[in-house]
């Protein structure tokens, strides 16, 4: 089986409450691990108020599947692809899909929602600091 990653950004458009913005993003997470089980992907998503960042791995039609409907999600607005490449290893294997952040705008080691900028912001500068951020949360949890 061939493996891909895929990294992108996108802006919230999930406006309301800091209640609300947490239960929207409690249902992505649970629909995504539950989908993403099914067909063999794995990956993080970083929240804050203003973004999502999120690393996917797995077979290259799942991955385009999950990332054709992230597309059509009307939660999510300028979607950028920074990276779409075929790898050996899963950096997330043991993950449906990881998460960090708060609906809040959390400082995510430096990375607020203001620090995502489109042309600054590369594919490997995500998945590193997103595998930063798992790595840190999974050892305080």
């Amino acid at each position: 089986m061939s493996l891909h990653r895929l990294v992108y950004f996108s802006a919230n458009e999930i406006a309301g409450s800091t209640a609300r913005l947490r239960e929207e993003v409690d249902q992505i997470l649970e629909t995504s691990r539950r989908n993403n089980a099914l067909v063999g992907v794995t990956g993080a998503l970083m929240f804050s108020a203003g973004y999502f960042g999120q690393v996917l791995e797995g077979p290259q039609a799942a991955i385009e599947m999950t990332f054709e409907r992230i597309q059509q999600d009307a939660r999510h607005a300028d979607v950028s692809l920074l990276e779409f490449v075929p790898i050996a290893t899963r950096t997330f294997e043991s993950w449906a899909m990881a998460f960090v952040g708060e609906p809040a705008d959390a400082d995510l080691d430096g990375w607020q929602s203001t620090d995502f900028n489109m042309s600054a912001v590369s594919g490997e500068e995500l998945l590193s600091k997103l595998h930063s951020l798992v790595a840190k949360s999974s050892l305080a949890a």
